[in-house]
């Protein structure tokens, strides 16, 4: 049981990407902590294992990249919860490992569509209740690439940086209206995604943690449930580092 027993009750969150990895430990700890969660993930049966491990209220199916999917995800989440007080964005791709000069084109398409388009999509659908409701916590799952650059993922790095950035611009927009929207930015953490890069990358990425060590996934949902809680109450339009030492701003 989480020594904060009792932060989320009352409160209902969505998770995207949470069938796996930092989606579903955030859900895991919101259930524990007293909230209710829905998980959206586009992995049918690892959602329905997620469900039953976390405790979930509800799960959709769906590709965050298809708008109507999206909203149709939204209506059914909102009815089965009563109610949305926090959108964690953790849903996301990390596309080819290649030099820019080489890097297909489709690859570039897909790593957009999904971490850039579904994360807006998401984003856009969740506000409007928030605002209605005059509370809300979004956070939004970027990378240390979208800081700093990792070479050969160009498209996973202006994603992320991407979000970032639109994160930034949508947390001036709510502030003073009761919703806080921020961004994490995570160095390489054991993960689910690992197993679509090479070896070599994730060498690549240990070897800049200044700690020496990837994260645990365990690491940064922490950092998330203060984010997506109450206590994070003044600070919006930001970025919070899980990086091991490595971001330099």
């Amino acid at each position: 049981m989480s020594v904060y027993a009792g932060r989320f009750a009352g409160r209902a969150a969505i998770i995207t990407g949470g069938a796996s990895g930092l989606g579903k430990e955030v859900a895991r700890r919101i259930v524990a902590e007293g909230g209710q969660v829905a998980l959206w993930d586009l992995n049918a049966e690892a959602l329905e294992r997620a469900r039953s491990e976390v405790g979930a209220a509800h799960v959709v199916a769906l590709n965050v990249a298809e708008l109507g999917e999206v909203e149709a995800a939204f209506a059914d989440s909102k009815a089965a919860l009563g109610r949305v007080d926090i959108l964690v964005c953790s849903a996301g791709i990390t596309g080819a490992t290649a030099p820019v000069h080489e890097f297909p084109v489709q690859s570039w398409l897909n790593v957009m569509s999904v971490n850039v388009d579904g994360l807006f999509y998401c984003n856009r659908t969740v506000v409007p209740l928030m605002l209605e409701q005059g509370y809300g916590r979004i956070v939004n799952v970027a990378s240390v690439a979208g800081k700093e650059g990792n070479p050969n993922a160009s498209a996973y790095s202006a994603s992320k940086a991407a979000v970032i950035g639109f994160t930034k611009s949508l947390g001036k927009e709510l502030a003073g209206k009761g919703v806080i929207a921020n961004a994490l930015t995570p160095a390489t953490f054991e993960s689910p995604i690992l197993e679509q890069l090479p070896q070599s990358q994730v060498d690549y990425m240990r070897s800049k943690i200044p700690m020496g060590r990837l994260g645990l996934v365990e690491e940064s949902a922490a950092m998330v449930c203060f984010m997506a809680s109450e206590e994070c109450s003044f600070t919006t339009a930001a970025t919070f580092d899980t990086s091991g030492g490595r971001t330099t701003f």
